[in-house]
């Protein structure tokens, strides 16, 4: 018997590996988070399956519900939305499966800020622009931020900035990163990313906040920094002629050549 914890993905219903389509349909118990997965995942749960909506649940009634099934020797099919190593909740559900000594494993799902770049049509690391991605979010009700975790912190690296989980703090976000990367800089607001719904609000961190409509709520992410907007970034060398790679070996004397070395 296992807990199978599953990313479900961002919100579109074939956003989801095939491990995680199957683990769903081999568990008799799913629990899920009904809030932000969408029911069209169900579909593949099997007929007669215990099927639950945590959405209303506390932590205790969630692993009540597991150590039921764990009691039954029945697998369950655990539903997070987007990918699970970030801001899932996981973390305390995994700490008490530990104490109580009931068996988990996880599958990782497609993460918010991926789908997100896949809409916009963005890469979001782009050579001599940025190489880094931070993912991070504001403080709010269900959790405060470590004093270092700042954006001011975060945007003195001129990285690429997903912010999860602070659409309600746009104008906080705004004026917290304006002097950091410039009122000019592009700012992409992506709403309910990969769902039916989904919207995109494109700007400046000067005109972002006019363009937003206030019905776009909760599960919006705010990505910020020069690669939204940047064209004329160099190529990378990976690809280029004169690059000596493993698979691509610029001469006889490359120590590629004889299929030594460690480069890629």
């Amino acid at each position: 018997m296992t807990i199978h914890f599953i990313g479900a993905g961002p919100g579109a219903p074939d956003l989801l590996t095939l491990r995680g389509r199957d683990l769903i349909a081999s568990c008799p118990v799913c629990l899920y988070a009904g809030s932000l997965v969408p029911e069209a995942l169900l579909e593949h749960c099997p007929a007669g399956a215990r099927i639950i909506n945590t959405a209303p649940l506390s932590l205790d009634e969630i692993i009540a519900e597991m150590r039921a099934a764990h009691a039954a020797g029945l697998d369950v099919a655990r539903l997070h939305s987007g990918d699970l190593s970030v801001w899932s909740a996981m973390g305390e559900q995994l700490r008490r499966l530990r104490e109580l000594a009931i068996p988990y494993a996880i599958t990782p799902g497609v993460p918010a800020f991926a789908a997100a770049a896949a809409t916009l049509g963005q890469e979001l690391t782009l050579p001599g622009v940025a190489q880094s991605v931070v993912l991070t979010r504001t403080p709010g009700r269900a959790s405060t931020m470590p004093d270092g975790e700042t954006l001011a912190n975060f945007a003195r690296s001129g990285a690429t900035l997903a912010i999860h989980l602070s659409i309600h703090n746009l104008a906080w976000v705004v004026e917290a990163l304006t002097p950091y990367y410039g009122a000019d800089c592009p700012v992409a607001i992506v709403w309910r990313a990969s769902w039916p719904d989904e919207r995109v609000v494109r700007g400046q961190l000067s005109t972002v906040e006019a363009r937003v409509d206030a019905s776009m709520q909760r599960t919006a992410l705010i990505l910020v920094g020069p690669v939204l907007g940047s064209q004329d970034f160099q190529e990378s060398c990976l690809y280029s002629l004169g690059y000596d790679r493993r698979f691509r070996p610029q001469s006889a004397d490359s120590p590629f050549a004889a299929g030594e070395g460690d480069g890629v």
